[in-house]
């Protein structure tokens, strides 16, 4: 805290799905926060992070669309109160959440992460920078040894788990400006709730446009053609993170998942297009 800067007041907001409470703090404190929190995880079905079959994995994706739900519900309550979007929505906690891991203390929270975990950043990340007008700050629960992490330690060893790489390649989103995108995808689900292929896109100072993508199927790949609208595309570069959905890094063998360089995808004359593997998050810098 410094003196000199004012307080950002953040309310303490609902649990996932509790819109009366966002109405409630709206309607009588709104004008008294800077923030309203929203409490959101990924449950699985309570197993170990490396221990789920296809309808495991169905069930975590599930869960984790169920944000995009949830961001937009709370958002358009927001909007009612404060329709020029002065108070963010800050996602103080979200991620997967596992049974622990065999011998650890379970009041510790230490679990492994997958391509599955991997997955469901990717997804969450592109709804954060869709819905960015009202989503201020998101943050995953937490950083280091605890539920889904981006590195795991063991003494003085370190390695960084396929979550670490899906946040690095977003960060090329960070201080961009938001772009309108859309995506015409199948479902990965029988009732049609979940997307195969989620994408966000921004442009930066430079003009060069940032796309990420996320194919959440664990079987299928997807063919993807971009446009973009008013554009003479002249080059594209891209990043790919992929891997069996069990596929994760140990202290055995630290570099199973990492990010590689993407190199199988097509010019055209105004975007690109390329396949997208089964459980994959791609990032295109178009220029």
């Amino acid at each position: 805290y410094h003196g000199n800067q004012p307080i950002y007041r953040i309310a303490g907001g609902p649990n996932s799905g509790d819109y009366h409470w966002t109405e409630t703090l709206m309607k009588n404190v709104g004008h008294s926060m800077n923030g309203l929190s929203l409490h959101h995880y990924t449950w699985g079905t309570g197993k170990t992070a490396l221990d789920f079959n296809e309808d495991d994995y169905l069930v975590s994706m599930k869960n984790a669309y169920k944000m995009e739900e949830l961001v937009t519900r709370h958002g358009e309550i927001m909007n009612r109160y404060d329709p020029d979007k002065r108070i963010g929505l800050i996602v103080d906690e979200w991620g997967m959440w596992h049974k622990v891991e065999e011998g650890t203390n379970p009041g510790f929270l230490y679990q492994q992460s997958s391509m599955r975990d991997a997955i469901v950043a990717g997804l969450n990340l592109n709804i954060f920078n869709k819905h960015s007008d009202r989503v201020h700050m998101a943050n995953i629960a937490q950083a280091i040894n605890v539920l889904q992490a981006v590195a795991l330690t063991d003494g003085e060893d370190m390695l960084l788990t396929p979550t670490y790489y899906v946040f690095k390649m977003f960060k090329d989103h960070q201080e961009n400006t938001l772009l309108g995108s859309y995506i015409t995808t199948k479902y990965i689900d029988q009732e049609g709730k979940v997307p195969a292929l989620i994408e966000s896109a921004s442009i930066n100072a430079d003009g060069d446009i940032v796309a990420t993508i996320v194919n959440t199927s664990i079987t299928e790949s997807s063919e993807i053609q971009c446009q973009i609208a008013d554009r003479e595309v002249k080059s594209a570069v891209a990043e790919i993170l992929t891997g069996e959905a069990h596929a994760h890094n140990s202290f055995e063998d630290k570099n199973a998942v990492y990010t590689k360089d993407f190199t199988d995808i097509t010019l055209l004359n105004d975007g690109f297009k390329l396949t997208l593997p089964p459980c994959s998050v791609i990032k295109v810098i178009v220029k």
